[in-house]
C-alpha cells in the first residue's frame, strides 16, 4: 500500500481521521514497510531512517515518522495545526496496561513550547497553544518495556479528540493560571501542580537548560503547555475507547465560577454541621465509622455517590481530610506512597518520584475541627500544592539525606524490640520527614545492600500542615 494526500482530504477533520484509522493493529516498522520513501511528497535524508526513529531518547520520533512515512507531509515547527487546512494537530502518545489490566497514560501530553514573553499577551481563545489543542488526532500506541524496539510498538486506537465544553472552561482557567505567574515574574516556580488538566511541564533536553523570562531577571526550567498525565488516562479511557463508564462529574450543569471556587462553595454550604448531622444528611451509617468517613462525607456533599470524582481524576487531584484538635493543633502527621529503597538511590531530584508527585498533585484538603464539647465538625476545604521555595527546599534537602543515607549504608539500632535509625527526622526538619508505612513490621523492601527492613515513606509534619490552612478554619 503506498499511502499519499489523495488518500484523504487534508481540508477534512474526519476524512484525515478515517484514513489515520487504518493504522490500528499496525506497528511503526509496519509503516515504514508499506511506505515507498523514494516516492513520498517531498525530499529529504533516507539513509538511517529507520534507527534514527527507533532511539528512545529522541522524543516526537514516532509523531514524526507518521507524519512524514504515513502522511506524506514533512515535520516543521510552523505555530499553525499540523493539518492547517482542517485545524487538526496530530499527537501519537504511549499507553501501558497495568497488572490488573487497567489502561492508563504513559505519560503528558505536550502540546506547544511556553514562549514566556508572547504568552503574557494571548488571550486563551487565540492563543498558540489552543489553536494545537482545540481538536486532535490522537494516535495512541500501546508501550511495552519488554520491547526493545520502539519501531515494533503496535497502534491500539485513533480518534480524534476535542476537549468537551465543561472541559475547556477549565483548561481555559488553568491557561490563565499559568499565564498570570509568567506576568507576575515566577515563571521559574512553575508547577504542574498549580493547575488541573492543563499544565506547564518541564520540557528541556538537560536539567540544567534555563531561558530568560520577561518580567524577572531569574531564569527558568523550559516549559510546555501540557495535558496532564491524569487527563490523558481519563481522556483515553472515557473519549477513545467505546463503551467505558465515566466516572460522577462534581459539576453536572454549567457554573458560573471556576471549578475550585464551586468546590468550595459546595463544601463550605454544609460548614459546622458535625459529623454525625453529616452522616445523617447523606445516608451514612455513623456506627460502622469507616477509616475514610471524612473523605466520604466530602464525596457526598460534592453529589458523588462513591469515592471517584470526574474533575478530580482527570486533574489528579488527591483528597486529603485533616483533624484540628480543640487546641488548634494537629496531631497526625501527613504520609504519602512508600518508596523503594534501590529506585530511590539512583534517582536524580529533578525527576525523583517524590518530587514528581508533589509537582504534579494538587491536594483538596478537607478540613474537621473538634469543637469545645468533643464534636467533630466540618470547617470547610482549600485547594493546595506544595509552594515552590519549600519544594526545592526543605523537601529536597530530606529527600537528598534520604538518598545519602541509603547509599552509606542504613544504620540501624536496636532498643526495647524496636528498630531506631538514621533517617531525616521531624525534629531535624521544618516541612518533612521518613518514617515507616507498612502495614506491619514485617512489610518490607530490599535495601542496597540486599537485607530486609520496614517500608518507609515521606510525611509532612503536622505543624507544617497546620501553617498551610487557611485562617478561617480556625474560626468559630
Amino acid at each position: 500500500m503506498r499511502a499519499d494526500r489523495r488518500e484523504y482530504d487534508e481540508t477534512n477533520p474526519i476524512s484525515i481521521e478515517t484514513f489515520a484509522k487504518k493504522l490500528i493493529g499496525k506497528t511503526f516498522s509496519d509503516v515504514c514497510r508499506q511506505d515507498d520513501i523514494s516516492k513520498a511528497m517531498f525530499i529529504r535524508e533516507t539513509a538511517n531512517y529507520e534507527f534514527k526513529h527507533e532511539d528512545r531518547k529522541r522524543k516526537g520520533g514516532l509523531g514524526e515518522l507518521i507524519e512524514e512515512r504515513y502522511f506524506h507531509y514533512q515535520t516543521n515547527n510552523d505555530a499553525r495545526p499540523d493539518f492547517d487546512k482542517a485545524g487538526v494537530e496530530l499527537k501519537v502518545t504511549p499507553y501501558k496496561k497495568n497488572k490488573n489490566g487497567s489502561l492508563v497514560a504513559k505519560e503528558r501530553l505536550i502540546i506547544t513550547m511556553i514562549d514566556f514573553f508572547a504568552v503574557t499577551d494571548e488571550k486563551f481563545e487565540d492563543s498558540h497553544m489552543w489553536q494545537k489543542a482545540r481538536l486532535i488526532l490522537l494516535v495512541y500506541y500501546l508501550y511495552q518495556k519488554e520491547i526493545k524496539s520502539r519501531l515494533d510498538y503496535k497502534i491500539g486506537y485513533v480518534k480524534l479528540f476535542s476537549p468537551p465544553e465543561q472541559d475547556v472552561k477549565i483548561i481555559a482557567h488553568d491557561f490563565e493560571v499559568i499565564r498570570q505567574k509568567i506576568q507576575n515574574g515566577k515563571a521559574h516556580e512553575l508547577s504542574e501542580s498549580d493547575t488541573l488538566y492543563l499544565g506547564a511541564a518541564p520540557k528541556a533536553a538537560t536539567s540544567k537548560d534555563r531561558r530568560k523570562q520577561p518580567f524577572s531577571a531569574k531564569l527558568a526550567k523550559p516549559r510546555a503547555f501540557a495535558f496532564k498525565n491524569s487527563y490523558m488516562t481519563y481522556v483515553l479511557n472515557n473519549y477513545i475507547i467505546p463503551g467505558k463508564n465515566t466516572y460522577e462529574p462534581i459539576i453536572k450543569g454549567k457554573a458560573e465560577i471556576s471549578f475550585e471556587e464551586y468546590v468550595v462553595k459546595k463544601i463550605d454550604a454544609s460548614r459546622d454541621l458535625t459529623v454525625t448531622q453529616l452522616c445523617d444528611e447523606f445516608h451514612v451509617e455513623y456506627q460502622k465509622r469507616p477509616k475514610n468517613l471524612g473523605a466520604m462525607l466530602a464525596y457526598r456533599i460534592l453529589g458523588i455517590k462513591g469515592n471517584h470524582a470526574e474533575e478530580f481524576e482527570k486533574a489528579n487531584v488527591v483528597l486529603k481530610t485533616i483533624r484540628i484538635e480543640n487546641n488548634n493543633k494537629i496531631k497526625e502527621n501527613m504520609s504519602f506512597p512508600t518508596f523503594k529503597f534501590k529506585e530511590l538511590v539512583d534517582e536524580e531530584w529533578d525527576d525523583s518520584t517524590f518530587g514528581n508527585y508533589l509537582r504534579e498533585t494538587r491536594f483538596l484538603f478537607v478540613v474537621y475541627k473538634f469543637d469545645e464539647k468533643g464534636q467533630l465538625r466540618l470547617k470547610g476545604c482549600q485547594f493546595w500544592n506544595m509552594p515552590y521555595e519549600d519544594l526545592e527546599g526543605n523537601v529536597k534537602k530530606v529527600w537528598e539525606e534520604t538518598q545519602d543515607v541509603l547509599k552509606a549504608g542504613l544504620r540501624v539500632v536496636i532498643r526495647n524490640r524496636k528498630n531506631y535509625n538514621n533517617f531525616p527526622k521531624a525534629s531535624e526538619n521544618p516541612v518533612c520527614h521518613v518514617r515507616p508505612h507498612g502495614r506491619n513490621a514485617q512489610d518490607t523492601d530490599e535495601l542496597p545492600n540486599g537485607n530486609q527492613y520496614p517500608k518507609q515513606c515521606f510525611w509532612l509534619n503536622n505543624s507544617y500542615i497546620l501553617s498551610q490552612l487557611d485562617r478561617r478554619f480556625f474560626e468559630d
